[in-house]
C-alpha cells in the first residue's frame, strides 16, 4: 500500500508543479475586428492577450482572400505588453485572415489564425 501511495502522491506533486506552467502561454482575450465577422474597413488590428509579450518575437500578419500578404507592421504597445496591434491600410471588401504569434515574456510560444470580412 505505501508504494501506491507514494505514487499518488508524486503524480499529484507533479500535477500541482506543472499547472502553472500551462498558465505562462499568452492566450488571446479579445480580438478586433472579432473573428468571423463582416465590419466596415478597420483602421487596425488589435488582440489583447492574457500574458506580456516578448515584442522581438510577437508579430500579427494580414493576408488578402488570394493569400498574399497586405501588412505585417505590427507592434506591442509599449503601454500595455498584452497587447498587440497591427495599423491597416484601406482595406477593399473580402475576407482577410489575420496570423498571429504571441511568444510571452517567459518565452512560451501560441499561435493562431482567424477571419474577418470587410463589407
Amino acid at each position: 500500500m505505501k508504494p501506491l501511495r507514494k505514487m499518488i502522491l508524486s503524480t499529484v506533486l507533479l500535477l500541482t508543479c506543472a499547472a502553472p506552467l500551462a498558465l505562462a502561454h499568452a492566450h488571446p482575450k479579445q480580438l478586433s475586428p472579432q473573428a468571423d465577422v463582416s465590419v466596415a474597413a478597420p483602421k487596425e488590428i488589435r488582440i489583447a492577450f492574457s500574458e506580456s509579450l516578448e515584442p522581438a518575437l510577437s508579430s500579427i500578419k494580414l493576408f488578402d482572400a488570394k493569400n498574399k500578404l497586405v501588412t505585417d507592421k505590427s507592434a506591442v504597445d509599449k503601454a500595455n505588453p498584452k497587447v498587440m496591434a497591427l495599423p491597416l491600410p484601406a482595406l477593399a471588401g473580402g475576407q482577410y485572415r489575420v496570423e498571429w504569434v504571441a511568444v510571452a515574456e517567459d518565452g512560451h510560444r501560441t499561435s493562431g489564425h482567424y477571419r474577418f470580412t470587410v463589407k
